[in-house]
């Protein structure tokens, strides 16, 4: 279980799971030649905007790197990792309607991506936005990511 500001990997035949994702986003990365699996749950956008920082896995930017080294370490094969990603919903209305500034899921969920770009980790799948939390498992049989939410059905993505 990866909790929020949490990174966990683990191997076939084990699952990760992480629950409470408003508007913060689940990144599941997966080699499948060597079914390690990664799953990091990220609060914010930007390590570089808060002083002190020691909540690495808090943060898109350093949470995403430091998952992708920790599967490295346990023997996942660089070139062959993928990514999918789940969550960053708009959990709140805006107070003012018109309001320019950005939801911070939205800006979870392009922080992530702009991450996984710059790391050249392909992103097969992401189920995403919209206003409901999601709870998610990363199967590390095959790299599902199977997405719930209360009063959806199940999605694997």
């Amino acid at each position: 279980m990866s909790e929020m500001a949490d990174l966990k990997i683990c191997k076939a035949p084990d699952s990760l799971t992480t629950i409470g994702l408003g508007s913060c986003v689940g990144i599941a990365l997966y080699d499948p030649i060597t079914k390690v699996s990664g799953l990091a749950h990220i609060m914010l956008p930007d390590s570089t905007q808060i002083k002190n920082n020691t909540v690495i896995a808090k943060f898109a930017d350093t949470g995403i790197t430091k998952l992708l080294d920790d599967m490295i370490k346990a023997g996942a094969r660089r070139p062959s990792i993928v990514a999918k990603i789940a969550g960053g919903a708009r959990m709140f209305a805006l107070k003012s309607p018109g309001s320019s500034s950005i939801n911070i899921g939205d800006r979870n969920v392009a922080a992530s991506k702009a991450k996984l770009r710059e790391l050249r980790i392909p992103l097969l799948a992401e189920d995403t936005g919209l206003d409901y939390g999601r709870t998610v498992v990363l199967d590390s049989n095959n790299g599902d990511y199977i997405i719930k939410a209360v009063g959806k059905d199940v999605k694997t993505i």
